[in-house]
């Protein structure tokens, strides 16, 4: 792997976030801001098509990408291709009504690059205490974004992002320091002690209750950043609080990212005597996950914190195909996983759009979307039932993977229970649509979205469209090299 990939990966978004604040007319700071946003997209998916089958390093092996690392990568890029175009609509709109200043909008974008920055840092990375160090970094540079517009409750909101989300990366952090002690102690001291390629290959031979206690910190101080239940509590608030396409790269990506850290650490455990305590900490903490949204998603009165609770759910569902721990389940959570963030995406800037035209989050305020506002209508439908998981679309067909994997996998009544709440989930999310998508049109002067707001959001809702009844080739050798490497069987 040329080691100009990675780094340019890296180098762009943060040159485009001083280039943000830099004195330059709106215009030319706008196309320095698309052309960034197409620019990393480039790099990204001529790095994903170098690793479709195998594992890269560069830079004396401080970078390294696999087939995992590159499925993120790929949603990570779209998911701010796609905020990033709509945020030129959606800020201006708020600067327009005063939501925002001039120097406020010059901030936005400048943080919204070092944030993105952020995410490619975790997911190129070989070390995983430097994978700690930037899934804090996104921590930091979010709650900027979520504090953007100033307020009493966005200041509140990021406060308690920060607040939850720095303890619990502090047990992370706890989980690493053992693990590194632990890869000293039997092989010694050295500065790879923490790399995911040397740990690979040794950590079969590290005592077991050291490996138990690491996971377990691990998995508490990042399942806090994924938004697991019970640890979830900053995550409402956020999402509701934050300019909306920050809440769908929040979301599509953040959240992805951060499981992803706890993806690399139960790779290790898998095929060892600490393989049961994984599955069954995955399994419960999955259930639990959609157990706990069922009934804040229902009662929700909030449209972006009503998805902010669906965002719990699907990370659920992760959660639990992951605890399945077979290669079809693997495959069915990186396809879960690609097109959730794809339609959540979609769903959270739509919701941006009404809240902007209705000029309320408040469901029972957003009637008649389909009449009022037939474009921003059509999405919020078709990406709601992408996301319930109806056929044809691409969920539905990762969920039933993810079934299927349960029952033959020999998990009957997790299983059961799943189908339960999935099928308790759908209804709910069903009605909350319903709600807003039929009836007579809230009685408002509206102004319709600009074409930054709305055409940008036929990316995401096609991807998940076409991926359900066809998926090509490359994507699927790439999905397959992940499953792999969640396997342990790609190392």
């Amino acid at each position: 792997m040329s080691p100009i990939l990675p780094f340019m990966i890296l180098a762009i978004p943060l040159c485009t976030a001083v280039a943000s604040i830099a004195p330059f007319s709106r215009r030319v700071r706008l196309v320095i801001h698309v052309m960034g946003l197409l620019a990393t997209t480039a790099f990204v998916f001529a790095l994903a098509a170098t690793v479709t089958t195998g594992s890269l390093e560069s830079a004396d092996g401080f970078f390294f990408v696999d087939p995992l690392s590159a499925v993120l990568l790929l949603v990570v890029t779209l998911v701010t291709l796609i905020s990033g175009l709509h945020s030129i609509g959606y800020v201006r709109q708020d600067v327009a009504h005063g939501e925002l200043t001039a120097r406020q909008e010059r901030q936005y974008f400048a943080w919204f690059h070092a944030f993105t920055a952020t995410m490619y840092l975790i997911l190129m990375v070989n070390n995983l205490g430097i994978t700690w160090v930037a899934i804090e970094g996104t921590t930091v540079t979010s709650a900027f974004l979520v504090a953007i517009y100033r307020k009493a409750e966005a200041l509140e909101a990021a406060w308690k992002y920060l607040i939850l989300c720095s303890s619990g990366i502090a047990f992370a952090l706890l989980g690493l320091i053992f693990l590194y002690s632990s890869a000293q102690d039997v092989y010694g001291p050295g500065s790879n002690r923490l790399d995911f390629t040397f740990l690979a290959h040794t950590a079969h031979a590290l005592p077991t209750p050291l490996l138990l206690t690491s996971f377990a910190l691990i998995f508490v101080g990042y399942g806090t950043k994924v938004g697991l239940a019970p640890l979830h509590f900053w995550l409402p608030d956020a999402h509701s609080q934050a300019p909306s396409p920050v809440s769908a790269l929040l979301s599509g990506a953040l959240l992805n990212t951060a499981l992803y850290g706890i993806l690399r650490i139960a790779i290790l455990l898998l095929h060892t005597a600490s393989e049961p305590f994984v599955v069954h900490l995955s399994l419960v903490f999955g259930l639990l996950s959609l157990a706990v949204a069922f009934p804040f998603l229902l009662l929700q009165q909030d449209i972006k914190r009503m998805l902010a609770f669906s965002s719990v759910e699907q990370m659920g569902i992760l959660l639990f195909g992951i605890g399945l721990g077979t290669e079809a389940s693997f495959f069915a959570v990186i396809l879960q996983l690609f097109n959730h963030a794809m339609t959540k995406s979609a769903l959270f800037m739509t919701a941006g759009n009404l809240v902007q035209q209705y000029r309320t989050k408040q469901i029972p305020r957003i009637r008649g979307v389909l009449s009022a506002s037939p474009f921003s209508g059509t999405i919020l439908l078709v990406a709601g039932i992408a996301l319930i998981g109806a056929p044809p679309f691409a969920l539905f067909s990762s969920e039933f993977a993810i079934t299927a994997a349960g029952f033959a996998g020999g998990h009957p009544l997790a299983t059961a229970l799943f189908l339960v709440l999935l099928a308790a989930l759908f209804g709910a999310t069903l009605y909350q649509l319903s709600r807003m998508v039929f009836g007579t049109p809230t009685a408002v002067r509206m102004t319709q979205p600009s074409r930054w707001t709305t055409w940008p959001l036929l990316l995401p809702l096609a991807l998940a469209t076409v991926l359900g009844v066809w998926m090509p080739h490359p994507l699927t050798e790439l999905f397959e090299g992940a499953a792999r490497v969640m396997d342990g069987r790609l190392l």
